[in-house]
C-alpha cells in the first residue's frame, strides 16, 4: 500500500490522466508529445507558465498540468 502511495506522489497529472514524466522539461514533454506551442496555453499548479518559460520550467513530482489547445473556426 505504501508502494502506491509513493508512486502516486512521483507522477505528473496533465490534463486529469497521471504521468511519469517527472525531471523532464515542459518544452520536452509538449514537443514529444505533438503539441503545436503557438497554439497551446499551459497552467501548472493554477499558474499560468508564459511560452518563455517552456524550455526552463521542469516538472516536477505532483505538478498538475493543465494543457489546453487553441482550435481556428468560423
Amino acid at each position: 500500500m505504501d508502494f502506491i502511495k509513493q508512486l502516486k506522489k512521483r507522477m505528473v497529472k496533465i490534463n486529469g490522466k497521471e504521468e511519469m514524466v517527472q525531471g523532464q522539461t515542459l518544452l520536452a514533454y509538449l514537443e514529444e508529445n505533438g503539441y503545436s506551442r503557438d497554439r497551446i496555453a499551459v497552467e501548472c499548479n493554477e499558474r499560468i507558465i508564459p511560452k518563455s518559460e517552456y524550455e526552463h520550467k521542469i516538472l516536477e513530482d505532483g505538478d498538475v498540468l493543465e494543457i489546453v489547445c487553441f482550435v481556428g473556426g468560423g
